[in-house]
């Protein structure tokens, strides 16, 4: 499989200027020039080519790993990303985290009347980029359109099937007090990337979305044959968020090391300008692996042997919770231990 770009055809022709229209009594066909002149040509393979309902998969492993997610971003492109490529990587990012090889993926439209055919056109170019990016096929899909005004443009719901890799479990449930926390690289630039063009903040430079798929690095750590009790991508909620529903669901507390989590300091400074804390901003292409231990240096290795991990650190360690302990307790820059709550609400809505 190639991870050249690819441009669908476009065998039914559009005009620049199309949008996409509610055609009352004429639906279907609507619906099939979408099919024919986007989707098909863009997401090409024997599975989708059969027109079926469904799409019949002949995965190599008995275990599966099934998960689902939404993606309602606005705007729908934003620097180092766009709505397309996060629908596949999100969706790629889950399925590794449960120790899984991404292999299927379905997509489901929601398009609003009035939205450009070339920016479909566009998102479904970079979603087929993604998915060869990640070796990942679009098998399934459905498409949907919705009045003016109801669906803020593009709405886009996917869901992922993976080949389980890893031959031990891996959840919250078994995170042991002992485990270290490793980080894979710096925390906040995907929900500063998408707030600076909401804000119109400028920069010395452009903020990026750190969007990347995250099952190479780690497939590499369990082809290492690494120890992993537990996974975590850094989405909405961010790393605070993430350590808080582990720790709850595993019963421990969880101390981390505020010198040792990495933030960009274009970051940092946007988020005091907009009144952020970077532990709770939405990251769309770093996690969280809890080790034993005696794994953690050799996984900082196979981590950072990685361009995606190669900033990859030690940001904490799993303890005994004590009675009415806090679930998560950082240490500040000034070494004063604070408690890291769950954030009430959305700090940053619509970042994915």
């Amino acid at each position: 499989m190639t991870n050249k770009p690819f441009i669908p055809s476009c065998p039914i022709p559009f005009n620049d200027d199309d949008t996409i229209q509610l055609a009352h009594g004429g639906g279907g066909r609507l619906m099939q020039q979408l099919i024919e002149g986007i989707f098909l040509p863009a997401f090409d393979n024997g599975a989708i080519r059969t027109r079926h309902d469904g799409a019949l998969l002949s995965p190599k492993s008995e275990a599966l790993a099934f998960t689902t997610d939404s993606y309602v971003i606005h705007p729908l492109f934003f620097p180092g990303g766009d709505i397309g490529k996060l629908a596949v990587y999100g969706t790629v990012n889950d399925l590794a985290m449960c120790g899984a090889r991404p292999r299927y993926l379905s997509a489901g439209f929601i398009l609003e009347e009035g939205l450009p055919i070339k920016t479909l056109q566009a998102v479904v170019a970079s979603m087929q980029g993604a998915a060869l990016k990640c070796g990942i096929e679009i098998v399934t899909g459905d498409t949907k359109v919705v009045d003016r005004g109801k669906g803020d443009g593009m709405f886009i719901n996917t869901a992922g099937i993976g080949e389980m890799v890893s031959p031990q479990t891996i959840s919250p449930a078994q995170v042991r007090p002992g485990d270290y926390v490793l980080l894979s690289g710096d925390i906040g630039r995907h929900g500063i990337a998408v707030m600076a063009i909401r804000e119109g903040l400028d920069f010395e430079t452009t903020i990026e979305s750190d969007a990347a798929p995250l099952h190479i690095p780690i497939l590499k750590l369990l082809e290492a044959g690494v120890e992993i009790h537990c996974l975590r991508d850094l989405t909405r909620g961010g790393l605070a968020s993430a350590v808080n529903e582990i720790a709850e669901a595993a019963g421990v507390t969880i101390a981390l090391d505020a010198s040792g989590i990495p933030v960009n300091e274009q970051v940092r400074g946007a988020c005091e300008i907009l009144g952020f804390d970077p532990l709770y901003v939405a990251n769309e292409g770093r996690f969280i692996a809890f080790v034993p231990e005696k794994e953690a240096v050799r996984a900082l290795e196979v981590l950072r042997a990685d361009p995606l991990s190669q900033d990859a650190c030690l940001i904490g360690a799993v303890k005994e919770k004590e009675k009415h302990a806090a679930p998560v307790t950082i240490k500040t820059q000034i070494g004063v231990e604070r408690i890291v709550d769950m954030i009430s609400g959305e700090q940053l809505p619509r970042i994915c």
